[in-house]
């Protein structure tokens, strides 16, 4: 359900007790912590700035990592080949389990985050260790290097991803093509692993994952929605879905659907 339009700039939200903090124990009203996994070119802090913050607020212990480097020494991830970084993604998971004492986590990726937010469940079998997987585009039928890496860009890290793709090239980059190998693992046989809610947001305004549907997971158990059907004058775009006061009411929305609330529309990054 919508409301009135407002306009928001989300961005610098003052950190909480629950982000990134592991003295963090979950409540009782959200007992699984939550794992937050950036876009390619990106990093766990520059990309979760503001909804690792809002839904910290919100009473979750939420975690970044930043998986994926080429070099540790150089502030961005996501380039090296897919079954390394689920790997390290699978072990973080287990961190984050161990140190809350919760059986489950809560999974909510963006752009190749969100692609391994569905991907390590079901091709390193531990779905039985998620509840919820929210997605905000996800290349999940594949799309093209240029719009992966642009998460970068917004964080200000263009100087750091060009010389990762100089020095080391980005694996991850053509598996994730239409036709790749990690798009071919993915979506041979059912996406959806028993027992796991996922929800898959994307913007009919996204200019980088295209066509936008290539995000969707057309099967049962998985919820499809466009921002524009709940807030219709909502510009974002593909990187700007993290940072976007709507998307972050959709998000909680869809890790806690019984306490569901009205969205408050805003205006999100056009990029």
């Amino acid at each position: 359900m919508t409301t009135a339009l407002v306009t928001t700039t989300p961005a610098n939200a003052a950190p909480t007790a629950g982000f990134d903090n592991w003295s963090c124990k979950p409540s009782a009203a959200h007992p699984d912590p939550l794992i937050l996994l950036h876009g390619l070119g990106g990093n766990g802090p520059g990309n979760y700035s503001y909804l690792g913050p809002y839904l910290a607020g919100k009473g979750y212990c939420a975690f970044t990592l930043t998986y994926g480097q080429a070099s540790p020494v150089i502030p961005v991830g996501g380039t090296i080949p897919i079954d390394e970084s689920a790997a390290q993604i699978k072990a973080f998971v287990q961190r984050v389990r161990t140190a809350t004492g919760s059986a489950k986590v809560d999974i909510v990726g963006h752009s190749e985050g969100a692609l391994q937010s569905i991907y390590g469940p079901k091709i390193l079998g531990y779905a039985g260790q998620v509840g919820k997987v929210v997605a905000l585009a996800p290349p999940t039928h594949g799309t093209t290097f240029g719009g992966l890496v642009s998460v970068g860009d917004y964080l200000g890290l263009r100087t750091a991803v060009d010389q990762v793709l100089r020095e080391f090239g980005c694996p991850a980059c053509d598996e994730l093509i239409v036709g790749g190998s990690a798009i071919a693992k993915l979506t041979a046989g059912p996406i959806a692993q028993p027992g796991v809610k996922y929800t898959v947001i994307a913007s009919r305004f996204d200019a980088l994952v295209t066509p936008h549907e290539t995000s969707f997971i057309r099967e049962p158990g998985v919820t499809n929605k466009f921002v524009q059907d709940t807030c219709a004058l909502d510009p974002v775009g593909h990187v700007g879905l993290a940072f976007d006061p709507t998307v972050a009411q959709l998000v909680a929305n869809a890790l806690d659907p019984a306490h569901a609330k009205s969205v408050v529309c805003a205006f999100g990054p056009p990029l």
